[in-house]
């Protein structure tokens, strides 16, 4: 397994493809239609990392980073959030991605990594909770999608800990 910097124009439409049935299958995803493939390389573009795993023959999943919250205070954290195609669920392509991810974020001056997980999700919780996350607590009812309301539980990470006085992060989106 090759985990690698996306490309847009390249993995853009594999990336919308592995996250399709998130969005149609499950209430993993809280949007009701997959986005295109133009859709994906824009959001390719707008996040401060984005990686894929590659098989050898094509991405088989992906991890990406991108902004938390618009005000400036918050230009020190990150969302993140991962998606594998199915066949690689179970194979350790979620840990590759965030551990890389997770050093990168960390490199361009990231401070604090956030993540939503809808409940029920033992496979996301786990994968969270063995990279070092957080639970700091659950937003309920927050999402309606198949007919049901749902839960999403929020991870943190603090990629620092213990250190103090932030500079800047080196981010490529303008804060």
């Amino acid at each position: 397994m090759h985990v690698r910097d996306a490309n847009p124009e390249h993995d853009a439409n594999a990336c919308a493809s592995i996250y399709a049935p998130y969005v149609t299958d499950t209430v993993i995803s809280f949007e009701y239609e997959p986005p295109s493939e133009r859709e994906m390389a824009e959001r390719m573009r707008a996040a401060y990392v984005w990686l894929v795993a590659d098989d050898g023959q094509r991405p088989v999943g992906y991890a990406y980073g991108s902004r938390h919250q618009q005000r400036a205070a918050y230009r020190w954290s990150a969302d993140v959030a991962i998606y594998i195609d199915r066949d690689y669920h179970r194979a350790g392509v979620g840990r590759a991605l965030y551990a890389q991810l997770f050093e990168r974020l960390r490199d361009v001056g990231l401070w604090t990594l956030c993540a939503g997980v809808t409940q029920p999700n033992a496979a996301s919780d786990g994968l969270h909770r063995a990279m070092g996350f957080t639970e700091v607590g659950v937003y309920r009812r927050i999402g309606f999608k198949a007919g049901a309301w749902q839960d999403v539980r929020w991870w943190q990470l603090d990629l620092r800990p213990g250190e103090s006085d932030p500079p800047a992060p080196e981010l490529k989106l303008a804060q």
